[in-house]
């Protein structure tokens, strides 16, 4: 039995901060639903001496799934933020939810983290909401390590989920670890590195391991797969490639890790492990891993920085202890203690007592305590540095995507952009007990979850929730009824649809009005066109000569702006569609901004209706998973809720059905799933686009929408 040394725990400082950039590693766990990342973070917190019992997420005790909800239904639904250490170097670790609901978290994570590791389940592969997560990671240009867990599972194959990371994701993935033994027979991993094999015994302790020889019939193999490694990263450095070929000897293991995480870093390809978080099998490699090739702070692009009207600079925050100080809020959570503001710092310093400049706000606020977090506990720290993640108590103004800045340089990072709500609901208090409660605790939830929207009805006085998905909102309610203590009853969900117009129709209006003394006149001549899908409302100007004078021109698109809200059909916000200003007139006394946009508003009224408005809905992209002897069931259930098969991809578990369907069709969809599929179905979904209603969803529609203003009217 190998000793265990456990002198990289002698490293654990929690309140000083390190200097050596280097040595630190912001890295976040992402992957499907049930891939089991809750589950590794908790093996790595037990591994690094942060914890010394291990919770389970299926018992309601993992570390980092603190709220009520996480714990009941075995899901992570926001981030939570940990640090810890592994052989000298700091891990400020994110673990993300992995619910497509939740995927903002997932999102605001990727923004402010150098890297990250996929996790991926032995049996199921690449599920559906992987690739939605890989896609983010992309985009934002996170490097990655892939690892392949679950290999204790029946129905485990680690090398049909490395096939899939290629099919499916597009992805180079380069193994580092083969996996000894399968399902229940699953006992280590084998180094391709060092061939060599770490085998664990039964007892479930991950620190109980051997280091040993290839176990005999998997020699080949390793000699294959070894080849495999040192031909797919050696060309990352021409003089070793030119030296393999010569020689045909592979370079030695410090060489072929520089090359790996050269490779890893520029995400030409992605290094991956295999093992079994829940056996405690394998997580130490995946550690190693993550400080042989993933990036420090230094190693990436420096964040670029923007003007107030979010248009770059051409600056960056290049990560520097010594630069003035840029921090990015990317998370604000409410707990016992007060709201909590999570800050990525990228230069400079952040100490106790010192003052910030909020460039949204213009303000400047102080910073009163600054803590380290582990999951819902906090170290108290007087300072932190470019590089860091830490949390700041008692913020008063700041939200998510706020920069915080020296007073003295001021500078704006990359903003996040967050995606519009698609779906809403309407709640109201039990007794007028709950109605104040409810305004306080709805102000806090939005400033947590950047997606989730709050919204009064003028006629009715409902409070209106709009979010990401049926679960987002759930999640909502219950944390109102739970966490606050605000017992309200709840309205049906309603689809966010939109209007828009089919006909260009040239127009004119003139508003004029005399009451004693100067009165107002503007006259407007416009053009409406209907504009391309996403384009949103787009004004210009083509008056020439000076019939409606320069100085007008704002108020006639503020005008037109301020309607845009209220649809002529039913109410429904206005899209994709373009005026142009081509005429008017106005009066040298009685003209004024007032007045034009007055003429812009009625314009809008009189106009909107000759356009051949039309009812648009969201249309989801759907990815459904199911076994194959339930296909035809689940493909005829989607086509009778409207929706367009995309592609079917057969894989050795199951069926991946990829579809377009109008979320109005998608309530409660997992439930008939579920009954379609005894229980093995899942299914992700995520906007898409916005496409015409059919002519008798639109009417009905506008029928519930003119029954309940009548309702509301007489009430």
């Amino acid at each position: 039995m190998r000793p265990f040394q456990p002198a990289f725990l002698t490293h654990f400082r929690v309140s000083k901060h390190m200097t050596d950039l280097s040595l630190y590693r912001n890295i976040g766990i992402f992957a499907h639903v049930d891939a089991g990342k809750t589950t590794t973070t908790e093996r790595i917190l037990k591994l690094t001496g942060k914890i010394h019992k291990i919770g389970e997420v299926h018992d309601g005790a993992a570390t980092t799934d603190f709220m009520e909800q996480e714990q009941e239904r075995g899901i992570t639904i926001q981030s939570a933020a940990t640090t810890c250490f592994w052989k000298d170097h700091r891990f400020n670790i994110i673990d993300t939810p992995g619910h497509v609901d939740f995927t903002i978290e997932v999102y605001r994570s990727l923004k402010v983290l150098d890297g990250g590791i996929g996790v991926f389940c032995g049996s199921g592969g690449v599920e559906p909401q992987s690739e939605t997560n890989w896609r983010y990671a992309n985009d934002s240009k996170v490097s990655r390590v892939i690892y392949i867990n679950k290999l204790d599972r029946i129905g485990a194959d680690f090398y049909r989920v490395v096939k899939q990371v290629e099919d499916v994701l597009a992805a180079k993935p380069v193994v580092m670890t083969l996996p000894i033994g399968v399902e229940d027979q699953f006992s280590g991993v084998v180094d391709l590195l060092t061939m060599k094999a770490w085998v664990w015994d039964e007892s479930g302790d991950p620190l109980k391991y051997e280091i040993k020889d290839i176990p005999a019939d998997m020699q080949a193999k390793a000699e294959e797969w070894r080849t495999k490694l040192v031909e797919d990263v050696i060309d990352q450095d021409e003089e070793v490639y030119e030296k393999y070929l010569d020689d045909e000897i592979a370079p030695d293991i410090d060489v072929l890790k520089k090359c790996i995480r050269k490779g890893t870093i520029n995400m030409d390809f992605f290094p991956t492990f295999c093992g079994s978080s829940f056996k405690n099998k394998g997580v130490q490699l995946v550690l190693d891993g993550v400080i042989d090739y993933l990036p420090c702070p230094t190693d990436v692009n420096p964040q670029p920085e923007v003007d107030l009207d979010g248009n770059p600079t051409g600056t960056f925050a290049v990560v520097d202890a010594e630069r003035p100080l840029r921090a990015l809020a990317f998370k604000i959570m409410d707990d016992r203690f007060g709201a909590l503001t999570f800050l990525r710092i990228y230069s400079g310093k952040l100490e106790k007592g010192t003052s910030v400049l909020n460039t949204f706000t213009g303000k400047t606020e102080r910073i009163g305590r600054i803590v380290e977090m582990h999951a819902d506990t906090r170290n108290e720290l007087e300072s932190a540095q470019a590089g860091d993640i830490v949390a700041v108590l008692g913020m008063k103004n700041v939200q998510t995507g706020h920069t915080l800045c020296d007073p003295k340089f001021p500078a704006t990072l990359e903003p996040m952009v967050f995606p519009e709500p698609v779906i809403s609901l309407a709640i109201s208090p039990k007794d007028k007990g709950a109605a104040e409660k409810m305004g306080i605790a709805l102000g806090k939830m939005i400033q947590e979850d950047p997606s989730f929207h709050v919204e009064t009805d003028e006629d009715s006085g409902e409070t209106i929730l709009k979010g990401m998905g049926e679960l987002h909102l759930d999640i909502k309610v219950d944390i109102l009824r739970r966490t606050h203590g605000v017992d309200v009853i709840v309205g049906k969900p309603q689809v966010a649809y939109r209007e828009t117009i089919t006909r260009e129709v040239e127009d004119e209006y003139t508003h004029k009005k005399q009451s004693g003394g100067s009165g107002q006149y503007g006259k407007i001549n416009y053009i409406i066109t209907p504009g391309e899908p996403g384009s949103g409302f787009v004004f210009e100007s083509s008056v020439t000569g000076g019939n409606v004078p320069r100085e007008y021109w704002p108020a006639v698109e503020k005008g037109f702006k301020s309607m845009l809200d209220k649809g002529v059909l039913a109410g429904f916000p206005c899209l994709d569609f373009k005026v142009n200003l081509t005429d008017g007139g106005f009066h040298a006394v009685d003209s004024s901004a007032i007045a034009f946009e007055i003429a812009a508003k009625a314009a809008f009224r009189q106009t909107m209706p000759k356009a051949g408005p039309q009812l648009i809905e969201p249309i989801m992209a759907v990815d459904t998973f199911t076994p194959s002897d339930h296909v035809g069931d689940v493909i005829g259930d989607l086509n009778r809720r409207r929706g367009m098969i995309k592609s079917q991809d057969a894989g050795p578990t199951g069926v991946r059905i990829k579809s377009e369907v109008p979320l109005s069709e998608m309530f409660g969809y997992i439930g008939d799933l579920r009954t379609m599929t005894s229980g093995r179905g899942q299914f992700s979904m995520e906007f898409s686009h916005y496409l015409p209603c059919p002519k008798n969803v639109a009417d009905e529609v506008i029928k519930e929408v003119t029954e309940r203003n009548k309702a509301k009217e007489k009430k």
